[in-house]
């Protein structure tokens, strides 16, 4: 299909916030491939603001998950979809659900689809995508869709200049110098964290060198990152205060980021700031790992096994 001014785009990308910042390179290339076409994100709630800061679609729909036993949710997200006018769907959340959504055009008629779901018109049919980087899955999934490979970045193109300005950050009273820690994580995969302890020692060695150390994670992690300034009083806590444009322009601003396998270490690193990374066992980042322009991960079956000497040293400050 190629670009079509008068066509209905639907982009299907509903999370984890690390999947969704891997999709702004895919987001930026279905936007110049239909540059004239109504493109129409669908979505959830958290992703919305970042969705419609980047420009790239005309309208974000954030009811895109409804529960099992919600009948008059998903009576409204066939309504809607089936009304919408799309000539193509690029599923690229590429689940079992998102997958479903494309039984919800019955009876039709069903509009080109990009994705996995059976039947469908332009399949991603690679048998080894499970194994592949969620970028270069996607870039794959949109290269045999009818976009140019040259149009798709190889990591998410995260530019403040193009998200807009959001609530100034100088509200958070930082100073010049300052590096964000990311301790927080899924709370059913403690497996991914860095001992909290070792985030209050790094929090420490960066203070003594002349740097605030500000702490990040959503609201569920205040009590972790109470008992990191409970041991470094120097850190600032700013758990549940942020949004996710507040998080590209903290990045921004940055001299280094550290953080485990989180969804907010995906935006600082796309965002440019130089992060290190932490992995354990529990995930791989050959599969999903942090891109941006200074990334450096490392891994150790244990977390626990990580030196804060070892961190330092990747930080190169």
């Amino acid at each position: 299909m190629n670009a079509n001014p008068a066509a209905g785009i639907l982009v299907i990308k509903l999370g984890a916030m690390g999947d969704f910042v891997q999709a702004l390179g895919p987001f930026a290339a279905i936007r110049r491939h239909h540059n004239d076409a109504h493109i129409v994100l669908l979505t959830t709630p958290p992703y919305r603001e970042l969705a419609q800061a980047s420009g790239y679609f005309d309208e974000v729909w954030t009811k895109g998950r409804p529960g099992k036993m919600d009948i008059a949710g998903w009576f409204d997200l066939r309504r809607r979809l089936r009304g919408g006018g799309f000539d193509r769907v690029y599923d690229l959340q590429t689940s079992d659900r998102s997958s479903f959504y494309m039984r919800l055009f019955w009876p039709g008629p069903i509009p080109e689809w990009s994705g996995i779901a059976s039947g469908c018109s332009h399949p991603h049919a690679n048998p080894d995508r499970d194994a592949m980087h969620t970028i270069e899955r996607q870039a794959e999934q949109l290269v045999l869709a009818g976009i140019p490979g040259a149009d798709i970045p190889e990591a998410p193109p995260v530019d403040l200049a193009a998200l807009g300005q959001n609530e100034n950050i100088s509200r958070f009273g930082l100073g010049e110098r300052y590096g964000l820690l990311a301790p927080g994580g899924a709370p059913h995969r403690p497996e991914k964290r860095w001992p909290a302890a070792r985030f209050a020692e790094l929090a420490k060695d960066l203070a003594e060198r002349g740097l605030t150390p500000v702490l990040l994670g959503g609201a569920g992690e205040s009590a972790l990152t109470a008992e990191i300034t409970a041991l470094c009083p120097e850190a600032q806590n700013l758990a549940g205060q942020t949004s996710l444009l507040d998080l590209v322009s903290l990045a921004q601003g940055a001299v280094a980021a550290v953080g485990n396998d989180t969804g907010p270490m995906h935006l600082i690193a796309a965002a440019g700031c130089p992060s290190v990374v932490l992995f354990s066992k529990a995930s791989d980042p050959a599969l999903c790992g942090q891109r941006g322009a200074s990334v450096t991960i490392l891994r150790r079956d244990a977390l626990s096994d990580l030196s804060v000497a070892e961190v330092v040293d990747a930080l190169a400050l």
